[in-house]
């Protein structure tokens, strides 16, 4: 069942109104899980960094053997031309998609050149101002690359971000706070994370075992133009008791505030709030 509602369907060359199928049951990744997408968002007319997603798609496909066969200039005209569908007033999520269709050697490795490819559009409204949330701990941390493709947004990881939220929403929280290997902060099971202290903003540097996402690099650049001191270095559970104000980074909310960490409470604070403000002024500066 999908996400959204409103759906179309880029799928070999053209656009469909629905959520058609796309994968048969012998495609490589129907069983063997090679698949890649990113994510987008179209609101107010504007639809911030779109090229940049549809370049990380392709390099998320290459990081998983996959051969990507759209440029990311051409998806974004295919993107744009699917928006027309939609109204100016009218939330989407963007989603391109690859996947291997064929298995090379052994079945295993993905055949080169075999790969589908797909883009869903669905109508998902974006979050109300000050739309917060909770965090905990969680069992499960982040891979490194020597075990997983840390360095794609691969289908293949969110199993693991399902049991970090299942844990954390039977625990009673929104979201789960998650270490790298060597039980540092890496990010949420679904976001980057920010936090403040002492009126500077830290996140965790990026180490190979996240994906440091195109909208948290957006708030990094917006924040030191407003003259605020970004600091990206290791974070301990500790400091985030110890923060004054945290704040969630994503390509599908943008900003989410932060209410508490188990059992420290924090404001929806100032800092988050500014982060909207720019990154709203900016999306509707570009056009």
């Amino acid at each position: 069942m999908a996400t959204g509602i409103n759906i179309r369907t880029y799928f070999e060359g053209t656009w469909h109104d629905g959520d058609i199928p796309v994968m048969k049951a012998a495609d490589h990744a129907m069983w063997l899980g090679s698949s890649v997408f990113d994510g987008a968002r179209y609101f107010d007319g504007v639809c911030p960094d779109l090229h940049a997603h549809c370049a990380r798609v392709n390099a998320s496909a290459e990081a998983l053997m996959i051969t990507p066969t759209i440029s990311a200039s051409d998806m974004v005209e295919i993107v744009w031309d699917g928006l027309a569908a939609y109204s100016k007033d009218t939330a989407v999520y963007i989603r391109p998609m690859y996947w291997a269709l064929e298995g090379g050697p052994l079945g295993v490795l993905p055949k080169e050149g075999a790969t589908g490819f797909a883009i869903s559009l669905e109508e998902i409204p974006m979050p109300a101002a000050g739309t917060a949330t909770t965090l905990t701990r969680t069992q499960f941390r982040r891979p490194v690359l020597e075990d997983n493709v840390c360095n794609a947004k691969a289908g293949c990881l969110y199993p693991n971000n399902a049991r970090m939220l299942l844990e954390a929403n039977r625990k009673g929280f929104g979201n789960a706070l998650v270490a790298d290997a060597m039980g540092n902060v890496a990010e949420t099971a679904t976001a980057n994370v920010f936090m403040v202290h002492d009126g500077v903003v830290f996140t965790p540097i990026p180490n190979g075992t996240f994906l440091a996402g195109i909208t948290r690099a957006r708030h990094i650049h917006n924040l030191r133009e407003d003259g605020q001191e970004v600091v990206e270095k290791v974070l301990s559970f500790n400091d985030f008791h110890e923060a004054d104000e945290v704040f969630l980074s994503g390509n599908m909310m943008k900003v989410t505030p932060v209410t508490a960490f188990d059992d420290t409470r924090y404001q929806a604070g100032p800092v988050a709030k500014r982060v909207r403000e720019m990154y709203w002024d900016w999306a509707h500066s570009t056009g």
